[in-house]
């Protein structure tokens, strides 16, 4: 009898121990929460921590973040503008498999496709609290908008354009319109902030830009002559729409207190979620360093860039002390960018550090957003952990905002959908113990520079990047270049030569064993997602009509939050 006690003692122990190394293996039972900080058009070199020679101030919390945290230094954007960048990050996905391979407009009828799993979506299910503030720019009509969207049946198709009431809620008996769809509402469960780009509307005080841009139309003299001269690149038939959840709160916002207005709810909802004991899901899409710029500068237009970049400092750092105040150890942190700097802004645009992709600016034009090289899409990345991220660490391992979508549902304990392809790997190992390789291969999506919209010309494998396709964007003064195809492909070696200047020599062995191998794997992508039943279709269509618009019966959709109710989207 005290054999088998011992024995069965011995076995509780066992069983424990087990338990104890599972619940280690995974942080403890508890979820963690996520911040996804992503800053648009940012240059690699904006953070001082990537240039420390270059002796600036301009990023103190970041960089302190990045000494308790680790930096991602070959991490890349999905694509090399807003809308494509941003799906691939919500979806882990290929534009050329979620359907999102260029921008949305203001008068967009649709966004990401219904069809798409997001990564608020699977973590809402897990019993995540969701919010987002900022830019969303993945369409804001109807069941596209952040908070709306409807995650169709897999037996029934979902039509290309839907118009649904902004406050639909689950019924057990929708309306005919809406049969078809799961009886559920999985999205955001708060938003806060501008459907697409701060420069698609127009405000009564416009921030810096080039050209500069009037403000909205208004019944006095010198405003509509100013107008009439304005750059044909402004926004003025529509404000620009401040939104919380389905509601225009503001029309047009002002630009000058949005930092403010983003600050204020980013620690409310970190306090709020802390309160309730809920994991939750932040993901703060910054309008920063996008123009136009509104910094609170009031002398030398010089330094208008380099103010804007430490007001986004100062937020981003407001939002880490809420975090550290409240869940410290249980909380990730991951700021990142949509993509490179905007070149033609000239002094209202970023750095893109080394990365000056000479080989396309020695023939004319720019080589940043928009474009394949990697001032286009090497954006400065930075984790912070604390207890799970090695501090002062840095990692050159090869990744992707695609990456954000399986590595988050990983730490979380969620699998995704079996229904479907992916394209981001999980990079767990990689914030987490110290692993130094990420993708075998990378894609870079045409962007607007070059080629077809989302097409995969341009692809990297360790340190060599080759280009099917080379173009240039439009640089500081309006230099273009033309568009060039290339077989052979051009290849780099990025060890040796990180501006992209000097291409491998063709006759060589290593540029032949790397073509033949970039070749055989780029073959393998495109045959693969020819032959994926889960690729969506984005519908592009455009409508004046779905602009969002508070008062239709004032000029540029104005209103007054504080004596009109304005109205919901439709």
């Amino acid at each position: 009898m005290a054999a088998g006690f011992t024995l069965f003692l011995l076995s509780g122990m066992l069983m424990c121990g087990l338990l104890l190394h599972k619940v280690s293996q995974h942080g403890g039972s508890k979820k963690p929460n996520f911040i996804v900080i992503l800053a648009d058009d940012i240059g690699w070199g904006d953070l001082d921590a990537n240039q420390p020679d270059e002796k600036r101030n301009n990023t103190p919390h970041l960089n302190l973040m990045a000494k308790q945290g680790q930096r991602l230094t070959d991490f890349h954007s999905p694509a090399s503008t807003c809308s494509p960048s941003r799906a691939a990050i919500l979806t882990g996905r290929y534009g050329l498999r979620n359907g999102v391979t260029h921008n949305f407009a203001v008068s967009s009828l649709a966004g990401l496709p219904l069809s798409e799993v997001t990564l608020p979506q699977l973590l809402q299910k897990e019993g995540y609290y969701t919010a987002m503030i900022g830019k969303w720019h993945l369409g804001h009509n109807g069941p596209y908008a952040p908070t709306n969207r409807l995650c169709p049946s897999r037996s029934v198709l979902w039509p290309q354009r839907v118009h649904l009431p902004r406050h639909i809620e689950c019924v057990s008996d929708p309306p005919a319109s809406l049969q078809g769809t799961l009886r559920c509402r999985l999205s955001f469960d708060y938003y806060l902030g501008i459907p697409y780009s701060n420069d698609m509307g127009c405000t009564d005080i416009p921030g810096y830009n080039l050209p500069h841009c009037p403000p909205c139309e208004s019944p006095e003299p010198h405003v509509t002559r100013l107008k009439r001269s304005a750059h044909g690149g402004c926004y003025s038939k529509v404000g620009l729409p401040l939104i919380e959840n389905s509601s225009i709160v503001q029309q047009p916002l002002d630009l000058w207190t949005l930092t403010e207005q983003y600050k204020s709810a980013a620690t409310r909802i970190i306090r709020s979620a802390r309160e309730r004991g809920q994991p939750y899901l932040l993901y703060l899409a910054l309008a920063h360093m996008h123009v136009p710029l509104a910094p609170p500068l009031h002398s030398d237009e010089g330094r208008v860039y380099a103010a804007s970049l430490q007001e986004m400092d100062g937020l981003v750092g407001a939002v880490k002390s809420a975090s550290d105040h409240t869940d410290r150890d249980n909380t990730l942190i991951w700021f990142t960018g949509d993509n490179g700097p905007w070149e033609q802004k000239c002094q209202y645009a970023g750095s893109v550090g080394p990365f000056m992709g000479k080989w396309q600016t020695s023939r004319g034009g720019g080589s940043a957003k928009r474009t394949t090289w990697e001032g286009g899409h090497r954006v400065p990345t930075v984790a912070y952990w604390p207890g799970r991220i090695p501090a002062n660490t840095s990692s050159s391992a090869l990744l992707s905002g695609m990456d954000v979508f399986p590595t988050l549902l990983s730490l979380a304990g969620v699998t995704p959908p079996s229904d479907r392809r992916y394209d981001g790997i999980d990079a767990t190992d990689v914030l987490l113990h110290g692993k130094q390789t990420g993708h075998e291969f990378l894609f870079h999506p045409n962007s607007g520079a070059a080629g077809e919209f989302g097409d995969l010309q341009t692809v990297r494998s360790g340190k060599h990047k080759a280009f099917y396709i080379t173009g240039a964007a439009e640089a500081c003064g309006g230099a273009t270049g033309r568009e060039q195809l290339h077989d052979p492909p051009l290849i780099f070696d990025l060890e040796v030569d990180e501006s992209e200047e000097t291409p491998l020599d063709t006759e060589t062995l290593e540029y032949q064993a790397v073509a033949q191998r970039m070749a055989r794997r780029r073959e393998e992508l495109l045959w693969d997602i020819a032959n994926d039943k889960s690729v969506s279709a984005a519908d592009y269509s455009t409508d004046a009509s779905a602009a969002p618009c508070c008062d239709p019966e004032h000029t540029v959709c104005r209103c007054d939050p504080e004596h009109t109710v304005c109205h919901t989207l439709s």
